[in-house]
């Protein structure tokens, strides 16, 4: 056996040979797979092999758009059978809340270019002939997808890289994965050591084992999953096609044509199991376990109500096997947690149609830097650090169960809160505020009414908790709002070096004087965005990095990795240990003011400004920073004093009508002034797509600056455009498809409605002739085409003169 490689590859499933595939295609072929026993042996080969483009996400809509391309093509190539049935897909709705998400999903699917029908209950009947459609008032429909044979799909991608001159060796356990004082990687196995500078853990089932190895504690737990197959269904020979994928959410589950019966998936809604919690024997192979009936029983009656030629049919078989679960339901693909050249690929809940596409993605990231998709949503550091084994346990169990569950906007999960709260989170929940989480934390998302029981009405279009959300953006905007944002995440960086470290890091320029803020983006090798930070000079060896909440390991990971040995630098986390509160509105200095010595006069702390300060007995760090577009200061202060500083302002407030107000209003704010968010920024994309070169110096030396100065010479792409668009009642949810004359030009990234300008506002990625100002664009939302305007700059005060209080400053000069 070969004792060294460029990069290991641990686990022979989908996942794995998809890698090892894509890595050979990317001309890495120094590259070996190690599986334990023989490919596809553990969840792949009894995977139901379901492909479709049926998906909203744009990121994971491309994986799967890949996977069915792939599979059309892998056999030529390799002339390895994947038993392609392209019957396509569809899903039937009942409510008419479920039809406006398959519409949304449809609008998506179009936005990535690809072929999507509403079909009424006539048209269902014709595709499924065995349906009762009389419940039913419509449904999506993907004819270019459908199913495959999962052990095919495997062994044609690891036959594909062996053609490519990668190498796979079966009957061969990884049992210890450690890293060398050099960085490289020594993976263990019972037929010898193997040294690499790359290992890639795709263990499926023993993931969380492997990762275990190397110190990793993986969220990853396997669930029970039933499918039926039926005995011959007659009433399919008589068909002269092959009944469509059908997803029914009635029965919480999926039908497919099985030879000549039919394949019934279900989902247990109330108790499902997991498996293998002190993980999964090393000797399981090919493992099925018994049937559990009572289990899935009533589903399957449902089914048999929805379909009923389906009822008199003798089952044949019951497979009951386990599918690798996380705690959110997407995948593990990306950098190992505080590991350098340690990647994941696993979690995959369905891996016949994510491996391709995460694959591929993972292949890049490894050999480029970076994906040409935003690997945010699957990035394994995207969990906070205080998932452990029972959060994942509990986490995955509710995600298996509302696996079809409608995915409403404000959707929260219910297992697992309060795991990490702020000091003044009593104080919020008395106001009644309903939470999202936001890297583990509760951020008050609005403040709502005592019968709402800390629950968001669910709705997809507006509702009570959209006019609660635009009645605290109001009151921000009019007189003066107070917010508990302490979800970001604050890491203090010091040292003599400290400055050269960040500006090396850093696109744009760190402040020279204490007291200076910046904007910056971070960028990788290639010049797309890894993240967005603000940065502030509070002393000349010291500085207070802030980013976001969920973004917290990730950008932990990245300006750590980036440390030099040589330098003189102390990185500290302190997001737990340190809260912020906003205080934002005209009124916010007249609140401040009586609470502290310190002048906030323009002339003594102006616009974009730090210092540290004492307000109502608290040392704190002051930002003049805001995000709502109105005067505002950001308090950062100690958790345990957080209590204290909010009662001060709270009770000061009053007299001039302080309201509190969540992310849900800051959003609104946020589209108001044109403020990129999490959407836009992301690794798919570079300054010069989101039109932040204001944000980047090249007149300093930056992670990424070469790649990004051939980006601003040579790449056309697609770049961002701010819309104003023509509707009522409802707002772009992120994915809708952009048509300029009814050619496609793009997907919309986020949106919201503008409080004080009243108008619908929505950022997308378009083809640059379509992002001219006053281009006259059509989005389609929920199905409808609505009017929509490229606008030149932000709807409200793009002078910024209410941010920096000008008003104020006039009147002094007077």
């Amino acid at each position: 056996m070969m004792d060294s490689a460029r990069v290991v590859v641990i686990g022979g499933g989908n996942m794995g040979a998809s890698v090892l595939y894509h890595l050979a295609r990317e001309g890495w072929t120094d590259v070996v797979l190690i599986e334990k026993a023989e490919l596809t042996s553990g969840a792949t080969w009894h995977a139901a092999g379901l492909v479709s483009r049926m998906t909203p996400g744009h990121a994971l809509g491309v994986c799967h758009d890949y996977a069915v391309d792939l599979y059309k093509t892998i056999e030529e190539e390799t002339e390895q059978g994947v038993s392609w049935h392209n019957c396509g897909s569809l899903r039937v709705a009942a409510t008419e809340d479920h039809r406006a998400w398959l519409m949304h999903t449809r609008d998506a699917v179009l936005a990535r270019g690809q072929e999507c029908h509403w079909v009424n209950p006539e048209e269902i009947g014709a595709l499924n002939p065995i349906s009762d459609t009389s419940q039913i008032i419509g449904g999506i429909y993907t004819p270019d997808d459908g199913h495959v044979d999962p052990s095919g799909t495997c062994q044609a991608m690891a036959k594909g890289a062996r053609q490519r001159g990668a190498k796979v060796i079966r009957r061969n356990r990884v049992t210890d994965v450690q890293q060398t004082p050099s960085g490289e990687w020594k993976v263990v196995t019972e037929q010898g050591d193997i040294l690499c500078e790359h290992v890639v853990n795709a263990g499926g089932y023993h993931a969380r084992q492997i990762g275990a190895f190397s110190g990793l504690d993986l969220p990853i737990v396997p669930m029970q999953h039933h499918y039926v197959v039926t005995d011959t269904v007659h009433e399919f020979e008589a068909m002269d096609h092959e009944i469509p994928v059908t997803r029914d959410d009635y029965f919480t589950g999926y039908l497919r044509r099985e030879q000549g019966g039919a394949l019934i998936g279900l989902y247990d809604t109330h108790d499902a199991l997991a498996k293998w919690r002190d993980g999964c024997p090393w000797d399981s192979e090919n493992e099925l376990f018994e049937p559990d009936y009572d289990r899935i029983t009533p589903w399957l009656e449902k089914c048999f109500e929805r379909y009923p030629a389906l009822m008199e049919r003798g089952i044949k078989r019951i497979v009951n096997g386990a599918i690798t679960y996380t705690p959110d339901g997407h995948p593990l693909v990306g950098p190992a947690p505080g590991l350098r050249n340690h990647w994941l690929a696993c979690g995959a809940t369905v891996g016949i149609a994510w491996g391709p596409g995460l694959g591929r993605a993972l292949a890049q990231w490894m050999v480029h830097g970076t994906a040409e998709i935003s690997m945010r949503g699957f990035d394994p550091r995207r969990f906070h650090s205080r998932v452990d084994e029972e959060y994942a346990h509990q986490r995955c169990r509710e995600n298996y169960m509302t696996r079809l569950s409608l995915p409403y906007p404000q959707l929260q999960y219910e297992t697992c809160r309060e795991i990490r709260t702020s000091g003044v989170h009593d104080r919020t929940k008395a106001l009644h505020a309903v939470f999202e989480e936001a890297g583990g934390w509760e951020r008050p998302r609005v403040y709502g009414k005592p019968e709402w029981e800390g629950n968001e009405p669910k709705s997809w279009k507006r509702g009570p908790s959209w006019e609660a959300a635009l009645a605290e953006a109001c009151a921000v905007h009019k007189g003066v709002g107070i917010g508990d944002f302490s979800a970001f995440s604050k890491f203090e960086i010091t040292g003599p070096e400290a400055e050269d470290y960040l500006n090396r890091l850093c696109a744009n320029r760190i402040p020279k004087k204490t007291g200076g803020t910046c904007l910056t983006l971070l960028l990788n090798e290639q010049g797309t965005i890894e993240g967005e930070a603000t940065i502030a000079r509070l002393a000349e060896d010291r500085f207070w990095f802030v980013t976001g909440g969920p973004s917290e390991r990730r950008i932990w990971d990245w300006i750590t990795v980036h440390q030099r040995g040589t330098e003189d630098v102390t990185v500290k986390n302190l997001s737990d240990e340190w809260g912020i509160l906003t205080v934002a509105g005209p009124k916010a200095r007249a609140v401040l003011a009586p609470l502290m010595d310190a002048s906030l006069k323009n002339a003594d702390f102006g616009w974009l400004k730090a210092r540290e300060m004492t307000v109502a007995g608290v040392d704190l760090i002051a930002l003049r920073l805001s995000f709502s577009g109105e005067l505002a200061w950001e308090l950062h202060a100690p958790m345990g004093q957080l209590g204290t500083l909010w009662d001060a302002l709270w009770d000061a407030g009053q007299p001039h009508g302080m309201v509190p107000f969540g992310s849900k209003a800051l959003e609104m704010m946020r589209m108001e002034k044109a403020y990129r968010g999490g959407h836009e920024l992301a690794n798919d994309a570079s300054p010069v797509h989101t039109d932040q070169m204001r944000f980047v110096k090249f007149d300093k030396d930056f992670v990424g600056k070469e790649a990004l100065a051939k980006l601003v010479e040579t790449d056309s792409s697609s770049v961002i455009a701010y819309l104003d668009i023509e509707m009522e009642g409802t707002d772009v949810l992120g994915g809708e498809a952009v048509y300029l004359n009814g050619e496609k030009v793009g997907s919309i990234s986020s949106g919201g409605f503008g409080p004080v300008t009243r108008r619908n506002l929505g950022f997308a990625f378009v083809k640059p002739h379509a992002a001219m100002p006053g281009t006259e664009l059509e989005v389609i939302v929920f199905g409808q085409m609505h009017k929509a305007t490229v606008l030149a700059d932000a709807v409200l005060d793009p002078q910024n003169l209410r941010l920096r209080d000008v008003a104020a400053t006039l009147e002094v000069a007077k």
